[in-house]
């Protein structure tokens, strides 16, 4: 089976606009990587936007987009956490958060007209953002005996792996960032080196 490894998502912040019968729809998009950031910027748009009448958001989490929420924020079920989330799967996007604050315009829009006005300032706030590929990485330590540099450096430079935090002595040191597509083939590389182990370090990386 392939290992999905990378992902669409946006660079930065970005907002977009929609306005329908006097109703303001402002969308805010931000890139995010876990709930408790999405929670900081839901809150922020809230303080800020304190006399708006609705702050409603959909999020997509996760490489291949598993993790999701939609909420409504007082709409009629299905009027806007729904349509928000769709735009962002429509565009494909992951580690994203949107929210649309809603200034009530005096008119009710009917289920519709709020499906509608939310799908629509939600397309407004992406097409404005810049979409790019992200690649996760892995970070593994290689130790080594010096003498196996050369077996080692034939290797990284055939993978065209990214190296860092080198330390080079009797007993040699190298951090590598490894594609999740690439790890099982290049461990196994690194393992038919007698002598030589390695150890996965803290977290993932991304670029």
């Amino acid at each position: 089976m392939d290992i999905i490894d990378t992902y669409k998502t946006i660079k930065e912040p970005s907002q977009g606009l929609y306005r329908e019968k006097g109703s303001r729809f402002i969308s805010f998009v931000f890139p995010v990587s876990g709930e408790s950031e999405i929670k900081l910027f839901v809150d922020q748009i809230r303080h800020e936007h304190h006399d708006a009448r609705h702050h409603c958001y959909a999020w997509i989490l996760g490489i291949e987009g598993q993790d999701w929420r939609a909420n409504d924020d007082g709409e009629p079920s299905g009027t806007a956490g729904r349509p928000i989330l769709g735009q962002i799967r429509s565009a494909g996007l992951t580690n994203v958060l949107l929210v649309v604050t809603r200034y009530f315009g005096g008119k009710l829009l009917g289920v519709s007209g709020l499906t509608n006005a939310y799908k629509v300032a939600s397309r407004s706030a992406i097409s404005n953002a810049e979409i790019i590929d992200r690649i996760v990485y892995e970070s593994y330590e290689l130790r080594y005996p010096y003498d196996l540099m050369n077996d080692v450096m034939k290797i990284l430079k055939e993978a065209n792996l990214e190296q860092y935090e080198h330390s080079f002595g009797l007993e040699c040191r190298i951090n590598v960032n490894i594609r999740l597509s690439e790890k099982e083939r290049l461990l196994s590389r690194f393992k038919r080196i007698q002598g030589l182990t390695y150890s996965l370090c803290e977290g993932r990386k991304e670029s």
